[in-house]
């Protein structure tokens, strides 16, 4: 199997290519040049590769959760490639690609979702793929809890973000990794499994995960209706 993968959910860049179990993958910090960056990333890889995207089997991309903007860009260069090479697209968690990376079989994911929110979700190793124990969700930072059962690893920007709010609430992680973002290469493999199990749709079905219903409201106005 043959993919192109993207994601420009966080202020990261990057995309990969899955050619039948080996990525090849570029990454950068884009800040807020996404849209300049992308296709020439992965022009960059099919020329490496000697590829052509109708050689392709599809394309997966960083469905959410993550940045409102990063995410219609990704959304919207994967249904652009794939309407004209006549791919099939699938969408792929960002937060499950940080378990992915995390290399334990129980990860806590936590992505910080600006104005002092988190977004997060709880996955267990399920053979190949990931189980969700808590699907994902955007909450308050004091949201945040360890599923039952030991052995959980916590991974995310999410616990340098917001630190102070989480780390006394999750004193049964075995360990956190604060640098893991979502990524591409971490995606990949996702997106194989994803095509595997024929979850590939055509391109015009594509669409971003959003979790965040109303972003205007105020830190206090969120609180309330937290807890409303």
């Amino acid at each position: 199997m043959k993919l192109l993968v993207l994601d420009t959910s966080t202020e990261w860049c990057s995309a990969a290519l899955w050619l039948d179990g080996r990525v090849q993958a570029r990454r950068v910090l884009a800040e807020q040049r996404h849209s300049s960056l992308l296709l020439p990333m992965v022009d960059e890889l099919l020329r490496e590769s000697a590829m052509s995207l109708r050689q392709l089997d599809g394309i997966g991309y960083g469905a959410g959760p993550g940045s409102f903007t990063g995410l219609r860009i990704a959304c919207a260069v994967t249904q652009g490639l794939a309407l004209g090479a006549g791919l099939p697209v699938a969408g792929v968690s960002t937060l499950q690609s940080i378990a992915e990376q995390a290399g334990a079989e129980r990860v806590l994911t936590v992505l910080d979702a600006r104005m002092a929110e988190v977004y997060w979700a709880a996955y267990q190793r399920d053979g190949a793929g990931w189980r969700a124990v808590s699907e994902p969700a955007l909450a308050l930072p004091e949201s945040v809890s360890v599923p039952a059962g030991g052995g959980w690893v916590g991974a995310g920007n999410g616990f340098v973000a917001l630190g102070e709010a989480l780390r006394p609430r999750l004193a049964a992680l075995a360990r956190i990794d604060g640098t893991l973002m979502p990524d591409a290469a971490a995606m990949a493999p996702l997106a194989a499994r994803a095509f595997g199990r024929g979850e590939g749709m055509d391109a015009a079905l594509a669409a971003p995960i959003y979790l965040r219903d109303k972003v205007a409201l105020t830190v206090d106005e969120r609180r309330r209706k937290k807890t409303a």
